[in-house]
């Protein structure tokens, strides 16, 4: 029985609600660069995809978590 409950914590952060980064950059109306910058580097964003290698192009998909992005937007806006 216990294998099959899930925490509250975990329950939460796969359950909430994930944004693109081209959905971020409208909002904010930055670009995606920039959005990709902030965010590539911050704990709990997912990266799906590959790192490239042996001189390829690295392909990422980032999808950013409500909690993620409200955190970084009260970092920034810290006076």
């Amino acid at each position: 029985m216990a294998a099959q409950q899930i925490s509250a914590s975990s329950t939460a952060a796969y359950a909430e609600r994930h944004y693109s980064v081209q959905e971020i950059a409208a909002l904010w109306s930055l670009s995606n660069d920039a959005i990709r910058d902030l965010f590539k580097r911050e704990p709990g964003v997912l990266a799906i995809g590959h790192d490239g290698g042996r001189g390829k192009r690295a392909y990422k998909t980032l999808r950013i978590p409500e909690s993620v992005l409200q955190r970084v937007h009260r970092r920034l806006a810290k006076p």
